[in-house]
């Protein structure tokens, strides 16, 4: 709960110039979960394991594209018409 309420007033007071940075860093966080999962759902684990790795890595390549598709409409904001 602390984290919510942290994170939602620290994005709240960053300007928007920033934002664009900000998810970048974000992306690049969530391209390194991604990275784990992918190794340990390929890791001979028991198969609850490889199956929420599987499910991880799906979920965080979601992530992913998702915030590389929100950080190329916010610099698609910046750009002259």
């Amino acid at each position: 709960m602390l984290a919510i309420f942290l994170g939602f007033e620290l994005i709240r007071k960053v300007p928007a110039t920033l934002h664009t940075p900000l998810m970048s860093g974000a992306n690049a966080v969530s391209g390194i979960t991604l990275i784990g999962a992918i190794a340990y759902s390929g890791n001979e684990n028991l198969l609850l394991a490889q199956i929420l790795g599987s499910v991880s890595v799906f979920l965080a390549t979601i992530n992913v594209v998702g915030g590389y598709m929100v950080t190329d409409r916010m610099l698609a904001m910046f750009k002259s018409k």
